[in-house]
């Protein structure tokens, strides 16, 4: 088992994720709701978010390979859009759609959408699994990703649960700090993917 895979799943997961970053904005989608409202939106969420996540895991390299694109160069797609979104967290963007989404979105159930989709499962947490699962090395570590993946969520649902108390601990100075560090980490983690997705590329086929 690889444990530097693992500790990388975590990470590209918890940043894509950010359960941090989503919990000032389940307190605008949930505001004036009771407690028990609040974590039943949290939960409905977090398992639909968590099966579109699943079907991915398990379905998206086939999809892929039927339309006919390679790990390789969904690898390196999926690394140029993690960098997009490391940039975005890093200036700020990402926060400012998510508030601007609050905004324009009134809805007496905002669990499905668009807290599960595409807030928690986003474009990027998408690529993220199908990258990650396509990386492993075997039924054993995509079983532990998958798992890695349950425990991010399981992670982001406390998170809403405790969403009043951790905006008032972290304020809004201490939410755009430990983005803009989330943003380096997962620029760094996408110029990773872009590496190993050049390096899969068979370039005698290209070129031959």
């Amino acid at each position: 088992m690889d444990m530097a895979l693992l500790i990388s799943a975590f990470a590209t997961l918890f940043v894509v994720i950010d359960p941090i970053g989503l919990t000032p904005v389940f307190i605008a989608l949930t505001q004036g709701a009771d407690a028990a409202h609040r974590r039943a939106v949290g939960i409905r969420a977090c398992l639909t978010a968590l099966a579109i996540l699943m079907l991915f895991a398990f379905f998206g390299e086939a999809v892929l390979g039927f339309i006919g694109i390679s790990m390789s160069a969904f690898r390196i797609s999926g690394g140029l859009l993690l960098f997009i979104t490391a940039l975005d967290m890093l200036f700020e963007r990402r926060t400012k759609r998510r508030e601007d989404k609050v905004e324009d979105e009134v809805m007496p159930d905002p669990s499905i959408f668009p807290i599960a989709i595409p807030l928690i499962a986003g474009p990027g947490a998408i690529a993220t699994i199908i990258l990650l699962v396509g990386h492993s090395g075997g039924a054993l570590e995509t079983a532990m990703i998958l798992g890695v993946l349950v425990v991010v969520l399981l992670m982001t649902l406390a998170c809403f649960f405790v969403a009043g108390p951790i905006e008032h601990a972290l304020g809004h100075v201490g939410i755009v700090v430990v983005t803009r560090l989330f943003g380096m980490l997962l620029a760094a983690l996408a110029v990773q993917f872009v590496i190993d997705g050049i390096r899969g590329i068979e370039w005698s086929g290209v070129f031959g």
